[in-house]
């Protein structure tokens, strides 16, 4: 028999339940993520409940299986799966090194295998051993079951039991990829069926035996079972899964991996990576369970890296609750996300690997637009999936830059090849903030902290890299518009006199987001904020209403002290608000209302839901306490972060907050449903290690704290655009209007009593602006104004107004 598919006869598929029921991704609760360092494998695996899951080819955003494990038969039909039936135990084969030894054990069996992926070829190996604990080994037989979800996809994939040359493997094809199944030991019986019908659990469960009429199974949800031949004379088997363009290549790949082996595999793999741990800052730091943590995170962003396409990295190797997911769900969190791409980079830097630091700017140079911005999120070729604009992303590569470059990995030579795009994502931030459409969880529009926090510091940022160009006049712009940012984060985001002040004791507070509003500068006192992932009729909340640790990023960034006391203030409600005990200690919420997250019954997020806490929070709070000189606090709250790992110190997106729901493998404190490891999280956690060996916030720039924090730079500016429209000017301040587009401005300060003109100027970021000289128009004044558009020779005929505050 070929590697080609038979073809089935026209009642095949009818009888065997084509095309099976709905496919599903598997669990996200990952114990262990994995890759050869060499471009050669093109490989990257996962594991949980002791089998692995998702195996991705030929690149870290395609799903290539669902899961593969072993099923159990024993005498009187006797039937047991290891993921659910047996108790798992994982290690790595040394620290920093993702090559697993997994147990999986019942009362009648024992498993062992070691896994890794082939340095050599596209194919993952797993080396098996079978005990028998009750009875002896002839009263069991083992079988392989494997799931392919080729390329993404549950469905439309065929499956059959074929050969290469003249040697018995397992096939699977779809969407253009194609895996083979080989064995070391001879395989028994297999079969080929479709999910829920006549796959090999079905048929095993049910008959104890496989149905040998079941070899191929075409375009479906289907699943591959063979039998390995186990025997009191061996013991023993390596499975080699290859992959390939068509079924010969994957086959060819996976016999060429069983016949190298596995030691020559294991020797290979673990080497290189000894040899990039090795070349690491040692910031080595051990867990209450021995577990060095620092270098499975490490391993866990390398992990995450794309070989193929250098600088690449996903958001994690997992699908948020992907048990209750299909088809529809593509990337899962297989993609890549400019923001915390930027965070795998610090995290790199923290750890003293440069180099990736730089492959990851150069990446983001190539996956910018054309106008400037980064996109939500991209696959791995730089196309776009998700289409929303996020304005931390499109700043936050202006701060990668600036951190490569004041640490000496971006001199000048070097910066000139980054400066295109650094002029144009600084274009790209001038001209569409402050305002973002999407915060950093992704859900709404208008004025965040977090965000602000990130525009200001970058534009700082990027002004120092316009001087070091050579371009004084961009750099001061650059200057002027953070500063007057920056002078206006407070009117925009803090306030005071609220319900929540007065039961918190303090003056006032930094909401969350202030929505944006098209007729004018947006008060936080003003309209109500659409709260995502909730039920009808608790959507919308005041502003005021809402909190989140997110005002954090205004000391993280270094725009405001850690004990300003409109900080210290915020702090105190967010604690009082947002703070959950748990028993490896505290956690905060993303913000008030929250709805990301499983339902309190423990059902997986479907759209809404109660959001639980963030590990990542513990980080981001410990590098608050770190700044506000309290390091005891901030290595505290390390133990708290690190204790909220999943097995293996997997780092996860969100820990359950509610009594144990074991059926749902929910634990209070213990990982959720959510996506783990969460690479950003990692990140977090080795730039945490590296501040607290410094005493000093590793990523914090410096020229905030300088401009705002010690020399208290304020703004003679105050700057109206379309999209930012000031209600009201404090006195003795310059208005300046900014468009983009040319314009002649017709203004006055006495309703129209006189009137005066200025054309607008444009400058090297395309903004086209003028300064009304209105610093002597008394209090209680308003500015009125409107535009003639030259390109298009018309008048606005609408009247825009900017009062003078009392």
């Amino acid at each position: 028999m070929a590697a080609t598919p038979p073809t089935l006869p026209p009642s095949a598929p009818k009888r065997m339940g084509a095309p099976g029921i709905p496919a599903r991704w598997t669990s996200s609760a990952k114990s262990g993520v994995g890759a050869a360092l060499s471009t050669a494998s093109r490989v990257w695996f996962t594991l949980s409940h002791g089998i692995v899951n998702e195996v991705y080819y030929p690149g870290l955003d395609s799903a290539c299986t669902r899961d593969m494990g072993l099923l159990v038969t024993g005498l009187g039909g006797w039937f047991s799966e290891e993921k659910r039936d047996a108790t798992h135990a994982i290690e790595p084969f040394e620290e920093g090194v993702p090559a697993y030894r997994l147990v999986n054990a019942t009362a009648r069996y024992r498993i062992e295998k070691r896994i890794l992926a082939d340095p050599a070829r596209p194919a993952l190996l797993q080396e098996i051993s079978f005990t028998a604990l009750e009875g002896v080994a002839t009263d069991y037989r083992v079988y392989a079951l494997l799931a392919p979800h080729l390329v993404n996809a549950g469905m439309g994939n065929t499956a059959w039991i074929g050969e290469h040359k003249g040697k018995p493997m397992l096939f699977a094809s779809g969407h253009g990829a194609c895996l083979a199944l080989a064995s070391s030991l001879p395989w028994g019986d297999c079969s080929a069926g479709y999910a829920g019908f006549s796959d090999g659990w079905q048929q095993l469960s049910r008959a104890g035996r496989l149905d040998p009429t079941c070899q191929s199974a075409e375009d479906g949800n289907v699943a591959l079972t063979g039998e390995i031949g186990f025997s009191l004379a061996n013991s023993e088997a390596l499975l080699a899964l290859g992959f390939g363009a068509t079924p010969d290549e994957a086959a060819e790949n996976a016999a060429a991996s069983l016949k190298r082996g596995f030691e020559p595999a294991a020797k290979a793999y673990v080497a290189k990576w000894r040899k990039w741990q090795a070349g690491l800052t040692p910031l080595d730091h051990h867990d209450a369970s021995g577990l060095n943590t620092y270098r499975v995170s490490t391993a866990v962003l390398a992990t995450h890296l794309s070989l193929a396409r250098p600088g690449a990295a996903v958001a994690s190797l997992s699908i948020p609750w992907g048990a209750s997911k299909g088809d529809d769900d593509l990337g899962g969190y297989h993609l890549v996300w400019p923001r915390d791409l930027v965070e795998t980079a610090g995290g790199l830097l923290a750890a003293g690997d440069p180099a990736q630091a730089l492959e990851i700017l150069a990446y983001l140079r190539s996956i910018q637009q054309p106008d400037g911005h980064w996109p939500q999120n991209v696959w791995l070729d730089g196309s776009l999936y998700w289409p929303g604009i996020q304005m931390d992303e499109c700043a936050f590569p202006l701060l990668l830059a600036d951190a490569l470059h004041r640490a000496g990995h971006l001199p000048r030579a070097k910066l000139a090849a980054f400066m295109p795009m650094v002029e144009k994502a600084a274009s790209y931030v001038v001209r569409n903030g402050p305002v973002t459409g999407q915060d950093r969880w992704e859900e709404d529009a208008g004025y965040s902290p977090f965000t602000l926090a990130v525009e200001i510091s970058a534009l700082l940022g990027a002004a120092d890299l316009f001087d070091v160009d050579g371009k004084p006049e961009p750099a001061n712009y650059l200057r002027e518009v953070a500063d007057c940012w920056n002078d206006q984060i407070e009117r925009w985001t803090y306030v005071s006199g609220t319900p929540a002040c007065h039961e918190a004791g303090v003056d006032g507070y930094y909401i969350r987001i202030a929505p944006a509003d098209g007729s004018g500068a947006a008060s936080p006192k003003d309209g109500f904020v659409p709260i995502k992932n909730r039920p009808p009729g608790d959507t919308d909340k005041p502003a005021e209403a809402i909190v989140s640790p997110d005002a954090l990023a205004l000391v993280r960034f270094g725009l405001r002290a850690a004990d300003d006391p409109r900080i210290v203030g915020t702090v105190k409600i967010i604690d009082a608000q947002l703070r959950c005990d748990l028993p490896q200690g505290p956690l905060w919420y993303r913000y008030t209302s929250d709805g990301y997250g499983e339902h309190a019954d423990g059902a997986p997020f479907d759209g809404n839901g109660p959001g639980p806490p963030w590990p990542l929070r513990a980080g981001e709070s410990a590098h608050y306490e770190l700044a506000a000189g309290n390091k005891d606090k901030a290595a505290s709250l390390l133990r708290t972060f690190e204790a909220s790992a999943g097995v293996g110190g997997l780092l996860p997106e969100q820990v359950w907050d509610g009594a144990d729901i074991p059926e749902r493998e929910l634990w209070l404190g213990r990982p959720s449903g959510s996506a783990m490891p969460l690479v950003w999280a990692h990140s977090e956690h080795i730039k945490l290690l590296r501040s607290l060996r410094d005493g000093a916030v590793f990523d914090m720039p410096p020229q905030g704290v300088k401009r705002y924090v010690r020399d208290k730079t304020g703004s003679p500016l105050r700057i109206w655009r379309f999209n930012n429209r000031l209600r009201t000017l404090e006195a003795g301040k310059t208005l300046r209007v900014e468009l983009l587009q040319p314009a002649l401005i017709r203004w006055s300060g006495d309703q129209w009593q006189t009137s005066h003109e200025i054309n607008t100027s444009v400058n090297v970021f395309g903004v086209h602006m003028a300064d009304l000289p209105v610093t002597d128009i008394p209090r209680g004044n308003t500015i009125v104004f409107t535009f003639f558009w030259p390109d298009g020779d018309r008048w606005e005929n609408v009247d825009f107004t900017v009062g003078i505050e009392n």
